[in-house]
């Protein structure tokens, strides 16, 4: 016995100019948000580099507290002079799976390298300021 079920949406056909107009839309999108997105992420990655032989003799002790914060040491000298050092990458270490050449389940005995650790050291700003508290030399280490 066949009943009437009353339902609550009508069925509707598919158009294909609807999914036509969506899908040339969605290229028109396609063309500028690819490109506008990769410029985004290649924006985020460029660095400035700053020229510090520039900066010496016109750059104070002020200045680079503004720009990089408070050092992570520093001393003053009895001349007045203030040397200070900046972080800016912290130490790494690299931990890679050994032997590459083998193959997987090879065993070379008991010697047989399981990983590798590469060690990458912190580096330093060390920006040297005169008693007049301007620039007057600058180094990069690594420590």
């Amino acid at each position: 016995m066949d009943r009437h079920v009353p339902v609550a949406f009508k069925p509707r056909r598919c158009s294909l100019t609807g999914m036509n107009a969506a899908l040339s839309t969605a290229r028109a999108c396609g063309e500028w948000l690819a490109p506008t997105l990769a410029a985004l992420v290649l924006a985020g990655c460029v660095t400035q580099k700053i020229d510090w032989s520039a900066r010496v003799g016109n750059y104070t002790y002020d200045q680079a507290i503004m720009e990089l914060g408070p050092p992570d040491k520093s001393a003053k000298l009895t001349d007045g002079t203030v040397v200070a050092d900046w972080l800016t990458h912290h130490a790494q270490t690299i931990v890679a799976p050994e032997p590459y050449f083998a193959p997987p389940g090879c065993y070379f005995g008991p010697l047989t390298p399981m990983r590798t650790e590469t060690c990458v050291p912190a580096r330093y700003l060390r920006l040297t300021f005169g008693a007049d508290g301007k620039l007057k030399t600058w180094r990069e280490l690594a420590g």
